[in-house]
This record gives C-alpha cells, sequence and structure tokens, in this order.
C-alpha cells in the first residue's frame, strides 16, 4: 500500500502534498498510536499543532 501512495504523490499534480505521520498518546493506556494523513504542504504545521 505505501508504494502505491508514494507513486501517486510523485505524478505531476500530486507534488504539492506530503505524507504527515503522528504520534499520539492515549489518554486510557498511555500507549501511542499513529495518525497517518496526505496533507498539502502549507497544511502540515497545522495538522501536526493539532
Amino acid at each position: 500500500m505505501a508504494k502505491k501512495v508514494v507513486a501517486t504523490l510523485q505524478k505531476k499534480e500530486g507534488k504539492n502534498f506530503s505524507k504527515v505521520i503522528k504520534a499520539v498518546k492515549s489518554p486510557k493506556t498511555g500507549a501511542y498510536t499513529f495518525k497517518e494523513e496526505i496533507v498539502p504542504v502549507d497544511k502540515v504545521k497545522e495538522f501536526l499543532a493539532n
């Protein structure tokens, strides 16, 4: 699946997007989970701030 995402990001129209992975700590268990999203390059800081 990762290869497909990388392939679509390499297309000409996909150059303005970035795949962002954020570690989120669960309030119940204290374990970390990872949230992945493909966001526009100018919205990366907003995604990481939330």
